[in-house]
């Protein structure tokens, strides 16, 4: 069996899975994933369809399996149970609770399908693997806060919650959830508030009462990334001289607090930021490698830090 004929068999096989995990696959998108041209996708769809795979086909919208057709699961490679493992792992240590029984499930049924071979494979190699989070996160009480809010999503119908905000006032609001996304070991919404008619950030951990209601949303969204770059704040242009033996420290955090650019120079790393967070976030999150950095502008940051520098040795004198 030579090496074209093998690839063609991978490929046919992957192709096979995508039609099994999505509504509809077009040729364009199958021709990219591959980097093949459309040409090759028509033949291996051909070569599908003469195996007995009923797949239909729709001008400009692209394959899909006959409704109601069922197929027996594709056996997995090592290498993917090996990453199903790891992945449980990571959920069982940053999955909100109200995941938690959701996935466990879901991945009962995975293991269903596994040889004996693999099934012993995750049974050795399970209790190899830990994954260690030091922070212990307050999660909400309410059951299914995260399926309700994917749920939400899905429909484009409104939610009303009941949220404690950061001063421990509890309001009501109802809000258009755009997305979720997982920072600073929290779970947050993204969402459109129509009390505020803006969109704002909601701590999931926060909310405590959710209802899913049958009214629409009032707009069409994009994607989640769209919104969290969007803000009504004004923002301050940071730049500061950073000794390179730091950067590896700030690489991952930089970007939090509005990382533009950086460039090398004889005296080390200039960093440029727009921050919109000058009066607290930005100040506190420098002063823990100020003894490696030069604030070279604005100069009201320097006083900023300067002050929370005093304070903090009042408070250790």
């Amino acid at each position: 069996m030579n090496d074209h004929y093998l690839k063609k068999l991978d490929r046919v096989t992957a192709i096979l899975t995508q039609l099994q995990s999505k509504p509809t696959v077009r040729a364009q998108d199958l021709a990219a994933k591959f980097d093949v041209s459309i040409r090759t996708i028509y033949r291996d769809v051909k070569t599908l369809e003469n195996a007995g795979i009923p797949i239909i086909g729709e001008a400009g919208n692209g394959y899909s399996l006959m409704d109601g057709y069922k197929l027996p699961p594709i056996m997995f490679t090592k290498e993917e149970v090996l990453s199903f493992i790891t992945a449980e792992k990571l959920m069982q240590k940053f999955s909100h609770q109200s995941l938690g029984a959701h996935y466990q499930i879901a991945m009962e049924k995975v293991r269903s399908v596994l040889r004996n071979s693999d099934k012993s494979l995750i049974q050795n190699i399970e209790k190899q693997i830990d994954v260690y989070n030091h922070h212990t996160q307050t999660d909400s009480n309410i059951k299914n806060v995260i399926p309700t809010i994917l749920e939400s999503i899905a429909d484009k119908t409104q939610l009303i919650i009941e949220y404690k905000t950061v001063d421990s006032r509890v309001t009501n609001r109802t809000i258009e959830a755009v997305g979720i996304f997982f920072e600073f070991n929290y779970w947050y919404i993204m969402a459109f508030c129509i009390m505020r008619k803006d969109f704002r950030q909601f701590r999931v951990d926060r909310i405590q009462q959710i209802l899913k209601t049958q009214n629409p949303f009032s707009q069409e969204y994009g994607q989640i990334n769209d919104y969290r770059r969007y803000s009504n704040g004004e923002k301050t242009r940071v730049r500061i001289l950073v000794e390179k033996k730091i950067i590896g420290h700030i690489v991952n955090s930089k970007r939090y607090y509005g990382f533009v650019e950086e460039k090398e120079t004889e005296h080390g790393i200039e960093m440029t930021f727009d921050t919109e967070w000058i009066e607290e976030g930005f100040p506190r999150w420098l002063i823990t490698f100020a003894d490696f950095a030069t604030i070279l502008e604005p100069e009201s940051l320097k006083v900023k830090l300067r002050n929370l520098i005093e304070n903090i040795s009042k408070k250790v004198e």
